[in-house]
């Protein structure tokens, strides 16, 4: 499929960091009822896991497109991005977590949440409490609307950039520590219900959604839920 966010950022990223495709045999495309994703899987160097995923359902009518950065070697924020497109409506989420070890300097907070207020005049996403708000950075994008494809396009560019400068800049950091913080937000996003996790979980299976979400998408797989199997 065409894509807005994944074919764009991956070529952002390999402008600032190499990165080698993970062989996930047939994990890498997941087909059920019509529902299609396409999986895949990187290790970014000197920095730890990075993913793209797309889904395309209704026969086109929805897709959904997502970038994870999961970082191992360097204390800097979970990023997630996502780009949904369903009947017309278009929504861009960037969602940064706080999976410190050290907290974020108040500076690189500042330049996240300029690039937000950039954008305030457009609509906010309203949504019920999440397990995860505590720990997300208050400067994630969250926006929907019509006719948004140039502020999207720029949002999404400006975040990844100022990610990336961020994470080029970090020290290097405990890799087990890191690590285990990733792992502890991976769980929780498989144990609480959600509309993605859901989703795949209903179409795929328990073990192959927490195989795509921990192994795949977060690369922290090792934790819980293979010491219960």
């Amino acid at each position: 499929m065409k894509t807005k966010l994944c074919g764009p950022a991956l070529r952002q990223i390999r402008e600032n960091f190499s990165y080698t495709e993970n062989d996930i045999g047939d994990d890498r495309h997941l087909s059920h009822f019509g529902l299609n994703f396409a999986v895949h899987s990187y290790e970014l160097e000197n920095v730890g896991h990075l993913c793209a995923m797309t889904l395309k359902a209704f026969g086109g009518l929805m897709t959904m497109e997502t970038i994870v950065i999961s970082p191992m070697k360097k204390d800097v924020p979970l990023f997630n991005m996502d780009r949904v497109t369903a009947f017309g409506k278009d929504t861009l989420l960037i969602e940064i977590y706080d999976t410190q070890l050290e907290p974020l300097g108040d500076e690189v907070q500042m330049e996240f949440k300029e690039l937000l207020d950039r954008d305030s005049a457009l609509s906010n996403i309203e949504s019920e409490p999440h397990w995860y708000d505590s720990i997300r950075y208050p400067f994630s994008y969250a926006k929907a609307g019509k006719g948004l494809e140039e502020p999207f396009k720029r949002a999404q560019k400006d975040y990844l950039a100022t990610y990336l400068k961020l994470l080029a800049e970090a020290p290097d950091c405990d890799e087990e520590a890191k690590l285990a913080k990733n792992r502890e937000y991976a769980e929780k996003l498989v144990s609480n219900k959600g509309p993605a996790v859901d989703t795949m979980r209903n179409h795929f299976g328990d073990e192959t959604m927490r195989r795509v979400v921990l192994q795949h998408m977060y690369g922290v797989a090792g934790g819980q839920e293979e010491q219960e199997e």
